[in-house]
């Protein structure tokens, strides 16, 4: 399977299967290696990335909702030089693509992250994550800025406010794919401290209004991908985007709760799921094995599951 997620170009990018990690679920890439096949995603979307480094929130990170969670991070991280001296060696070994999220700051910091991002070979594109209250020219000049000093793919990552009017202004200033939405902003009280606290909000309630978004952004834009992102905790919401117009999706926060499940998504709707075979007794099957993982079984005669069964007799 080839899933093009960008325009047309020398460039392009296409995967193998359209699921990836959302920016700031998944870390670099040095996280999950032990729980999760990165052969079966379909690329890496980093943490996000600013020019400078920027210091962690203070105070209350996390306000757990009746429907989801809601998050305060600050976006921390070590600045473009010092994520790329760390991480280059590892993305160039990783299987998959890696996609650079790329926090927009300034026109400045944003041009000169974009020309070092696109000097890195372990690079495959980057994404640009708009500002919730950005203004349309700010917004125009930030993806000029991006898309003027890469030849790489552009990724634009937009909000959930005036997503269709920043969604048109991206598509005029050269952006590749994009990527619907950034998880909505809200306040809530944190019920140990009583302080009022205000971040993203994460969870399945987040799915009806952007699965809306990216139908709308489909049909009004059909000449660029588009990437759902927001409120995926199954294989059928993935779906659901992929039904509404998108060419690919990106899973949060479930990564954190049940990190299992992001790969049996990409091995859904990559085509990797094998159905019971006729007259399979149960534990000859379970829902995330894949055509490889079978195929290992059958010409090495190790079955780890089977294993486990034995010793637990």
């Amino acid at each position: 399977m080839a899933i093009e997620i960008t325009r047309a170009g020398k460039n392009a990018l296409i995967l193998e299967t359209p699921v990836m990690p959302a920016a700031g679920t998944f870390g670099f890439g040095d996280v999950y290696r032990d729980l999760i096949n990165f052969e079966i995603l379909g690329a890496l979307v980093t943490n996000p990335v600013s020019y400078e480094p920027r210091n962690a929130a203070h105070g209350v990170r996390v306000v757990r909702l009746d429907s989801g969670v809601l998050l305060h991070t600050g976006l921390p991280n070590l600045g473009i030089n010092k994520v790329l001296r760390k991480y280059r060696n590892l993305w160039g070994m990783l299987p998959l693509p890696i996609i650079v999220h790329l926090i927009a700051t300034t026109p400045d910091h944003v041009r000169k992250s974009a020309a070092r991002l696109d000097e890195e070979e372990g690079v495959d594109a980057l994404e640009l994550g708009l500002n919730d209250d950005i203004s349309l020219d700010d917004a125009a000049d930030m993806i000029h800025a991006a898309t003027s000093r890469s030849e790489k793919p552009v990724m634009v990552r937009l909000p959930t406010t005036d997503t269709m009017r920043l969604a048109k202004i991206a598509i005029e200033e050269g952006a590749s794919t994009l990527v619907a939405c950034a998880t909505p902003r809200g306040t809530a009280r944190d019920p140990l401290t009583g302080k009022m606290i205000s971040g993203r909000i994460y969870g399945p309630i987040m799915k009806p209004m952007i699965l809306r978004i990216v139908a709308q952004l489909a049909e009004k834009y059909p000449e660029i991908p588009i990437i759902g992102s927001g409120g995926i905790h199954s294989p059928q919401d993935a779906r659901d985007f992929i039904s509404a117009g998108a060419k690919a999706v990106q899973v949060d926060t479930l990564t954190w709760i049940q990190p299992h499940l992001l790969e049996h998504i990409a091995r859904d709707l990559g085509g990797w799921i094998v159905t019971r075979e006729n007259g399979a007794l149960p534990d000859e099957w379970h829902p995330s094995m894949g055509d490889t993982e079978k195929k290992r079984k059958a010409d090495t005669g190790y079955d780890e599951d089977a294993l486990l069964d034995e010793l637990r007799r």
